[in-house]
């Protein structure tokens, strides 16, 4: 639920949500936006409990906790500092590092704040939100250190990014991201169907891998290269674009100190802000992550690092492959 007269600057925001009242009333709204219904027994009546954010349902009595499910489920730090977090993660125009969020709100440990981005991370990505349409230019690029050896597609030791990127003439609008296993025709062609609706128009280079989009129902224009790898970024700008500002950003902000398993959610959040970037407010975005908070935002540390089994499972699904190494 976006609200116009959201605050547009820090002391605003402050003033809105310095207390932990004021951001359970907020987080209320967020969850519950017609209004409280008891999951259990469908009563609209509750009463909240004088000590703890819980609301009592009248009819069953079942206590509901106005953070379970969220990405504020069982804190222990509280909704203001949470709060002051997504802030600076949402308003930030670069993002934020573990380090940086850790100073900012106050944090004890930089293990709390590393697992409070990548909780936010996972929020970040909608997933009823609507495929890339018409004119669409998509390649791969490779994230990982200089290496010797092959350069290109097949080269040893670093992980594929698959990109897809909406263009308008020389403008660009909504992109997707993903790591793929390898440039195969079936993983290209996976990536594809999940991220563009059919009849869009795709266009790529001359790669075999591509081969199979018509007869999915794409409308595929294929630019052979002849200059090489090099020359990719004359026949497909736009995407090529994008791989320059992702590849900036992840050795920017991040110091390039990320592993493959965790690559993934740092694609998300780069969608994210790239999906948004000309948004006329940057506080839309606190209240776009919010929503994501509150929609699927129950992680925990051992999940998000894969040592439990159920939340592991679906950790694999977002990251791939769990072999990692550092991009430097």
């Amino acid at each position: 639920m976006i609200e116009r007269d959201f605050p547009k600057n820090l002391p605003d925001f402050q003033a809105r949500f310095g207390t932990e009242e004021a951001c359970a009333e907020y987080l209320f709204q967020q969850k519950w936006p017609t209004g409280f219904k008891c999951s259990v027994c469908g009563c609209t009546e509750a009463h909240l409990l004088p000590t703890r954010p819980i609301y009592v349902c009248y009819g069953c009595r079942h206590h509901h906790s106005i953070t379970s499910g969220t990405a504020f489920h069982g804190t222990r730090k509280g909704l203001v500092k949470w709060f002051l977090a997504l802030y600076f993660v949402a308003t930030s125009k670069q993002g934020v590092s573990a380090m940086e969020l850790q100073w900012q709100v106050g944090l004890g440990s930089y293990r709390t704040a590393w697992t409070w981005l990548h909780k936010l991370r996972r929020c970040m990505v909608d997933p009823n939100r609507t495929p890339l349409s018409g004119f669409v230019e998509v390649d791969e690029t490779w994230i990982g250190g200089p290496k010797e050896g092959k350069r290109g597609r097949g080269a040893a030791g670093k992980t594929v990014v698959a990109c897809a990127v909406e263009k308008n003439g020389s403008a660009l609008g909504r992109v997707r991201l993903a790591v793929i296993a390898d440039c195969s025709k079936k993983k290209l062609t996976d990536f594809v169907l999940g991220k563009l609706e059919l009849e869009s128009t795709v266009h790529t280079d001359g790669w075999s891998g591509y081969g199979d989009l018509e007869r999915h129902g794409y409308a595929h224009f294929r630019d052979v290269i002849d200059g090489g790898e090099d020359q990719a970024h004359v026949a497909l700008p736009g995407v090529h674009r994008v791989f320059s500002l992702l590849k900036r950003w992840l050795m920017g902000t991040h110091q390039g100190a990320i592993s493959r398993k965790h690559l993934q959610s740092y694609l998300s959040e780069y969608e994210f802000r790239f999906n948004r970037r000309t948004s006329g407010s940057r506080t839309h975005l606190f209240q776009r992550l919010m929503e994501g908070a509150v929609r699927d935002g129950f992680w925990t540390y051992d999940g998000i690092v894969g040592r439990t089994t159920q939340l592991v499972q679906r950790a694999k699904l977002a990251v791939g492959d769990s072999r990692s190494h550092i991009i430097r």
